[in-house]
């Protein structure tokens, strides 16, 4: 049943999530007040991957906002993701002979015996594993594609009490940017399920043109939110042994007004 309630998770994530966000998703995270981009992520993991100086593996490198950034250092790297049209916004941005893009989800991927020194996951990517088999499936296929002395990093956003105490958020514009000579305006949804550490998501983006609505697109999507020292059992139940979990990209310590854990484990 695991198996299958993944594959169907990917499944859905292609279908509901994949096509409208790829459209948008560049003109609308530029847009975006979050540490992840304004180009403290880019660097955090620029530098992990000089460090490791060796092959590169994202995991949901998206439309390659942070991987290509990465491939212009010369290292071979390889993007994965489990949407298609995610992974053709990257081939469309992308000139570099060093990039691979696979289709696959990260929580069943096999690269024939390939080892990489850097194997990380920018931009909430592993909040997609909604559930422990999920998850832990997914630090399997990591620890068994990381070099000698590799290293897996990847960041969550850090939840706030109040905020996932609230139910339902309804409706409202959360962000307004221009595409491809429309005005966009994009609605944002959120309905909570504490127990299960899940949220829905719906995005409505309404397009504009000379003054009038000319169309909407919708995604729809799924985040596990994570507390600190649960990210910590977790790795170590899937093996790692070394972990820090920082509080922000410049590697400060956790505080109670932390944006993210951002997480170094070998």
């Amino acid at each position: 049943m695991a198996g299958a309630e993944s594959s169907n998770g990917a499944r859905a994530l292609e279908e509901d999530y994949g096509q409208a966000t790829a459209r948008f998703y560049d003109a609308a995270y530029a847009r975006l007040p979050l540490p992840q981009l304004d180009g403290r992520d880019v660097a955090f993991y620029r530098e992990l991957a000089r460090e490791g100086a060796g092959p590169v593996l994202e995991l949901g490198c998206g439309t390659g906002r942070v991987l290509l950034e990465i491939a212009a250092l010369g290292f071979p790297c390889t993007g994965l993701d489990a949407s298609q049209h995610m992974l053709a916004r990257t081939r469309q941005k992308s000139t570099f002979p060093n990039l691979r893009l696979v289709h696959a989800s990260m929580q069943s991927f096999d690269l024939a015996g390939e080892r990489f020194g850097l194997i990380f996951s920018a931009f909430r990517a592993f909040q997609h594993l909604y559930g422990v088999q999920d998850q832990l499936a997914c630090l399997a296929c990591v620890r068994r594609h990381l070099a000698p002395g590799g290293r897996f990093a990847f960041d969550v956003f850090a939840p706030r009490l109040a905020r996932m105490a609230a139910l339902e958020e309804p409706e409202t514009v959360d962000l307004r940017f221009s595409h491809e000579g429309e005005e966009v305006v994009r609605h944002a949804a959120v309905t909570r399920h504490p127990a299960s550490q899940l949220l829905d998501v719906r995005f409505r983006y309404e397009r504009w043109r000379d003054g009038r609505v000319v169309g909407n697109e919708t995604a729809s999507f799924r985040m596990r939110w994570f507390w600190r020292y649960e990210l910590e059992h977790l790795l170590a139940r899937a093996g790692f042994r070394e972990i820090e979990i920082h509080g922000d990209f410049d590697r400060s310590p956790i505080s109670a007004d932390s944006p993210a854990f951002v997480v170094v484990a070998r």
